[in-house]
């Protein structure tokens, strides 16, 4: 049986991705992947992700140069989530979120709110041209 068929897909052909940082451990943010995403991924060592909102092939990194390199590929018990472990390059520390933090668990309940807890490494407006 190909790897790739052992996947529990959804019905729109995808399954949800985490990334956490190797090292540290942070969960740095989650998304979807396609079939041909996870093949790259594992083809290229390097994160490749759908695009549910362009609807397409997402390779991480290609408009803000924060690539992730990818160590381990995993699947969880039931087949229908996967994990990578990753390095998160581009920015010291590694920036993953779009709004220019660390991770895009950014948000922390407090009281009733959410509120921000990491600060913004990078103006998103000088990340995305």
């Amino acid at each position: 049986m190909n790897w790739l068929d052992e996947v529990k897909w959804d019905a729109q052909g995808l399954v949800p991705v985490i990334a956490q940082e190797q090292g540290s451990n942070d969960v740095l943010m989650f998304a979807w992947m396609n079939r041909e995403a996870l093949q790259k991924t594992a083809e290229l060592g390097r994160a490749v992700y759908f695009s549910r909102s362009r609807n397409k092939l997402w390779f991480k990194g290609e408009e803000s140069g924060h690539v992730q390199t990818v160590h381990d590929i995993r699947l969880d018990c039931d087949n229908d989530v996967v994990l990578l472990k990753v390095t998160q390059q581009g920015h010291e520390p590694g920036i993953a979120c779009h709004t220019g933090r660390h991770s895009c668990f950014f948000q922390q309940y407090d009281q009733g709110q959410w509120r921000p807890v990491d600060p913004v490494l990078k103006d998103p407006e000088s990340i995305y041209k």
